[in-house]
């Protein structure tokens, strides 16, 4: 019984150690965006950079802004380990006042929810 407990403890580890090397991870140039001080109607698109620096292709399901004056687009293309894949985002600049916004990343990462951030103030 000890035989097969060990066996089986022994098979566990390595299947978590295998399935754990084989994992998409992201590595943004920079996590937050900040816009500075921009005037009112200016262009107001913006876009994160990433590596995938994984052993596994990175897949993006999905991304969602904090509010609908943020609009995401992103690489819907799996991307491989070593290359590189962007989040672009295009706020509405014709509210004025200050920008706190998140983006938020669903993925196949291992961090399978990442938060971005944009900051800023637009000016009339």
């Amino acid at each position: 019984m000890k035989t097969i407990i060990s066996i089986c403890m022994i098979f566990m580890a390595g299947y978590s150690t295998m399935t754990a090397q084989n994992t998409a991870k992201f590595q943004f140039q920079s996590e937050v965006i900040d816009y500075g001080e921009i005037k009112k109607g200016s262009d107001g698109v913006r876009v994160f950079e990433f590596t995938n620096v994984g052993t596994a292709p990175l897949t993006i399901d999905n991304v969602f802004a904090s509010c609908g004056c943020t609009v995401p687009s992103w690489t819907k293309t799996p991307v491989a380990p070593g290359e590189k894949g962007k989040i672009e985002v295009k706020y509405d600049t014709n509210i004025v006042g200050p920008i706190r916004r998140t983006v938020s990343v669903y993925s196949n990462a291992d961090e399978p929810t990442k938060a971005l951030k944009i900051k800023g103030k637009v000016v009339e």
